[in-house]
């Protein structure tokens, strides 16, 4: 934690900051180690605080250590202005993405006099290169959910509900030692696969259809993410094909991730191979994303993608054929970025499965 402070210090002095509000659950676990629900975190320069309310009274302390930690009997933000904090004529960073107007608005009144600065990225970029702790963590999870996805092909089968896969999904999870799930799990067949996003349904899974199945855990604030598509019964030729074309552009894209290559031109390798084979127009999302302690990190493994993965990022590869009326096909594994390639966290295998 001691690391992760001394990184956030450094970014405030560059945007010329005094002070850093953190109002974002998941970040503020991250640089304290606090689990509750309700809780903020004041960064100054030589100072650090967490705040939260007699429920964590005893849980603070256990979980959070190098930081003073105040209890509050009311809201959370008056105790900044009360225990004064925060200086005046301070500047003051803010995460303008976590945090409601009305909420803003009260910030500014209980503290006048400060400078608020969006500062959204300052966290999110500390975060995306990962320690060998984190990505522990995050092996553990993507353990857990290969578990789990090796679990569920033994009921998956025909009349069986997209919902009770899903439900299945989650109690497995729960059972294998994952916090929750990442997500609510998608599981979408037959022509519910060309919806890249489809929730489970109460759709009956069918002879011959193919099974979009999407999902992931968090552990010790950590996130796993896997596809994978599984047919029940033979698949027709055509899906048959589209599966190996997706196959072979997620292998292409996966061989092809190492530090210093640009996001785009990552996307850009499996969406290429994808187009060549005739299906371009049918890949309608981006390669993937960064996964953390948000299953989706701020990087974006896109067309439009500005970023440059360095060796600790660690990302999805998910490329995808989508086609309306008769389903779709998305591969995803969870990959570390390396100096010289990458770490494929992902076991469970890629090679069509015939249920």
């Amino acid at each position: 934690m001691i690391n992760r402070l001394l990184t956030v210090r450094k970014e405030m002095v560059k945007l010329r900051l005094q002070a850093m509000l953190v109002s974002e659950l998941n970040h503020i676990r991250y640089l304290t180690g606090f689990t509750g629900s309700n809780a903020l975190c004041i960064i100054t320069l030589t100072k650090q605080f967490l705040i939260t309310d007699r429920r964590y009274r005893n849980q603070a302390p256990e979980e959070v250590k190098g930081f003073s930690i105040i209890i509050t009997e009311n809201a959370l933000l008056p105790s900044i202005s009360e225990k004064k904090l925060i200086p005046k004529n301070a500047r003051v960073g803010f995460e303008s993405e976590y945090i409601s107007a009305a909420r803003f608005k009260t910030l500014k009144n209980l503290l006048p006099k400060r400078n608020f600065i969006p500062a959204d990225k300052i966290i999110e970029e500390v975060s995306a290169v990962k320690d060998a702790y984190e990505i522990k963590c995050i092996n553990t999870a993507v353990e857990i959910t290969d578990k789990v996805f090796l679990k569920i092909l033994s009921l998956i089968k025909p009349g069986i509900r997209e919902c009770d896969v899903a439900a299945e999904i989650s109690y497995w999870h729960r059972k294998y030692g994952a916090e929750c799930d990442a997500f609510d799990p998608i599981v979408a067949s037959g022509w519910r696969g060309a919806l890249p996003h489809a929730r489970a349904s109460e759709k009956k899974i069918q002879k011959r259809e193919m099974v979009v199945i999407d999902f992931g855990c968090r552990y010790k604030g950590y996130h796993s993410d896997l596809t994978r598509t599984v047919c029940i019964g033979n698949p027709s030729a055509k899906m048959k094909k589209i599966y190996q074309i997706v196959l072979d552009a997620q292998i292409k894209a996966i061989d092809s991730a190492r530090s210093g290559i640009k996001a785009n031109f990552l996307d850009s390798v499996a969406r290429k191979h994808i187009k060549q084979n005739g299906f371009g127009r049918y890949f309608t999302h981006s390669l993937g994303h960064g996964l953390g302690i948000h299953v989706h990190d701020p990087i974006r493994l896109s067309q439009k993608s500005k970023s440059v993965l360095q060796s600790g990022n660690v990302v999805t590869i998910e490329p995808g054929i989508y086609i309306s009326g008769l389903g779709g096909v998305r591969i995803e594994d969870d990959v570390v970025i390396r100096n010289n390639g990458c770490d494929v966290l992902t076991k469970s295998d890629k090679n069509l499965i015939i249920l």
